[in-house]
């Protein structure tokens, strides 16, 4: 007999695990026409490194050089039945801006009838004192453009003539892969779990032959979608492969898919937002219905900065 799943409201009746909706979705706009006008120092990010989605914030945040622009404090990688908390510990802090204890309370302040899984990432705003979004989607795209003259960088990740195709490609990576690896991890039945983790190696394979041609996803340039598929692939082998049991292959088994993960890895910045020890910490010591002894494995022994061989290709 199953364990009780750990996020009880999100899990079907065939044991599938169906992830709860974003709860706040304010925009920030370079006019301030919604309310929330682009303004430094304004706004602060609230993360995890552990978390995949909050990483693709991050990622934004460092590429369009907004670190003097937005502030970011690190959550504790181990949850407990409080949710995400504000510690001093390696590489995260107590909350300076509000003086949380914990990132519900950020949560409680913007609605005090909120009852939800809280997650992160959450984008502050100091001045209203309360959510404007808990979406990485849309931090990921106001950080892509609404703060562009405040940042000398010219990186475009949702050009306007690419959208569609963006979206279409964003929409398959999320259902199988994101989310794929989750669904495969948290499902209650072994058909729930094995419609997952086949649905997860199908796309992965589909995703090694496009990039066996092109640099990225849609050329010769990155775009939005290689940062959210990258969050994933950074954490496969050392997590999701053995505890999710997403254990077809390691991306280290695809030539393509292992490549292109070093050449992201390897530009600018992208580095030092990988946080190994939180990653593994987060999700072996959090999920004990799945390990329960929370012990961490010392590996695997993965040499992201090897020579990738990307740049020949268009």
């Amino acid at each position: 007999m199953p364990s009780a799943p750990q996020f009880p409201h999100e899990q079907n009746e065939e044991g599938e695990f169906t992830r709860q909706e974003d709860g706040f979705r304010e925009w920030i706009t370079e006019d301030g026409r919604s309310g929330y006008p682009a303004v430094p120092m304004r706004y602060h990010l609230y993360v995890s490194l552990a978390c995949p989605w909050a990483h693709r914030t991050i990622i934004v945040r460092s590429l369009k050089k907004l670190e003097a622009v937005v502030g970011m404090t690190v959550v504790d990688p181990i949850r407990d039945e409080r949710g995400w908390a504000f510690r001093n510990g390696p590489e995260h802090s107590t909350d300076s801006i509000n003086g949380f204890h914990f990132l519900r309370e950020a949560y409680l302040a913007t609605d005090p009838t909120y009852q939800k899984r809280v997650t992160v990432p959450v984008l502050w705003d100091r001045e209203r004192r309360r959510i404007v979004s808990n979406s990485d989607d849309d931090i990921m795209r106001m950080f892509n453009r609404s703060f562009d003259r405040y940042t000398d960088s010219r990186i475009d990740l949702y050009p306007d003539g690419s959208r569609r195709a963006i979206d279409e490609l964003n929409a398959l990576i999320y259902e199988q892969v994101n989310n794929g690896v989750y669904r495969a991890g948290f499902a209650m039945t072994q058909s729930a779990y094995e419609r997952a983790v086949r649905r997860l190696f199908d796309t992965l394979d589909i995703l090694e032959s496009r990039l066996a041609t092109q640099r990225y996803l849609f050329g010769s340039s990155f775009v939005e979608t290689d940062w959210r598929l990258f969050v994933t692939l950074i954490r496969f082998d050392a997590v999701y492969h053995g505890h999710f049991k997403c254990n077809i292959r390691r991306i280290t088994d695809y030539p393509n898919l292992f490549g292109y993960v070093k050449d992201l890895y390897q530009m600018k910045g992208i580095a030092e937002t990988v946080n190994f020890d939180h990653i593994k910490r987060h999700y072996y010591m959090t999920h004990d219905e799945i390990n329960p002894t929370r012990i961490v494995p010392v590996g695997p022994a993965i040499d992201f900065h090897a020579f990738h061989g990307r740049e020949a290709l268009a």
